[in-house]
């Protein structure tokens, strides 16, 4: 997850990375140990999504300019929605920006309250909702975009006025603070409905395992590759396949591999990461074995 999150940035433009471990933050490390675009910051005590970006005060204060703040829980963030953010906040001369999503069915989520100019007034939570802000369908999804010199000043802020009992800090109440230092916020409606999806469950992980494998596939059709049967195919992300080529039903093709132009690979082909499958090449794979069991 926290994989397509960074591609997601660098995509956008990110040129370095702060990101904000905790619990087995050593096998997260590891498998990043090449990548010297990040910085990694302890976050030893978990208290909610302020407190992490408070981990990063002290080394945000050396930066000038514009900060993204993203969950890694969200892997569905797309590079182009963080840069129309970004240029939307930069146009707007905002101090602090979000991306928002509009949903058929926004319940369990906070709601955008914006004024009869439809400019941002706040964020409401569920249980503090009108009746007429219930049909309010607008929602933030958690996409920050901030001038780091407002941000530290937030932070202070939220910091200072913190004593809930569980010492949680909401990173969203950097917004209100802003505002009423009559800072310019910006809400920008950009964030397609299905990017929402976040992943606290196994259930939550197969569905957004579902759209990011409709990602990968319509983008490697759309590069000139049939794909027979997308629902008994399924490809990791970094995969390269030339035009022409065929992907019959019942494959698995991983990560980083490269298949040549005008192959034919299938049924029930098994790719390894990393393979090098040359152009032309017909690659069957091997059926299940009959087991003599009656079905």
């Amino acid at each position: 997850m926290l994989w397509h999150v960074l591609q997601a940035c660098y995509q956008a433009g990110c040129s370095r990375v702060m990101v904000v471990v905790g619990h087995g933050k050593e096998q997260i490390m590891a498998e990043f140990a090449e990548d010297s675009r990040i910085t990694w910051i302890t976050q030893d005590q978990q208290h909610g999504t302020g407190h992490a970006a408070l981990a990063c005060r002290q080394l945000l204060q050396s930066f000038s300019g514009d900060v993204f703040i993203l969950s890694a829980d969200a892997p569905l963030v797309r590079g182009e929605v963080l840069r129309t953010l970004r240029d939307a906040h930069q146009e707007d001369r905002a101090a602090a920006s979000m991306a928002t999503a509009v949903l058929d069915n926004p319940t369990g989520w906070s709601r955008i309250i914006r004024d009869a100019k439809g400019d941002f007034v706040g964020i409401a939570a569920e249980s503090d909702l009108t009746s007429e802000q219930r049909n309010i369908h607008e929602v933030f999804p958690g996409y920050y975009c901030v001038r780091v010199k407002d941000l530290c000043f937030a932070l202070d802020q939220l910091s200072a006025i913190n004593n809930t009992p569980s010492r949680e800090y909401a990173l969203a109440g950097i917004f209100d603070i802003l505002r009423k230092e009559g800072r310019r916020i910006a809400a920008v409606q950009v964030v397609p409905a299905e990017d929402t999806l976040t992943v606290n469950t196994r259930q939550h992980l197969a569905e957004v395992d579902l759209v990011m494998q409709e990602r990968i596939q319509r983008q490697i059709r759309e590069e000139g590759v049939t794909i027979t049967s997308g629902l008994n195919t399924y490809i990791e992300v970094g995969v390269s396949i030339g035009r022409d080529t065929t992907i019959l039903p019942f494959c698995f093709i991983g990560r980083d591999a490269t298949i040549g132009a005008d192959c034919v690979i299938g049924p029930f082909a098994h790719i390894p990461r990393d393979s090098v499958i040359p152009e032309g090449t017909s690659l069957p794979g091997i059926p299940p074995q009959d087991t003599g069991v009656p079905i």
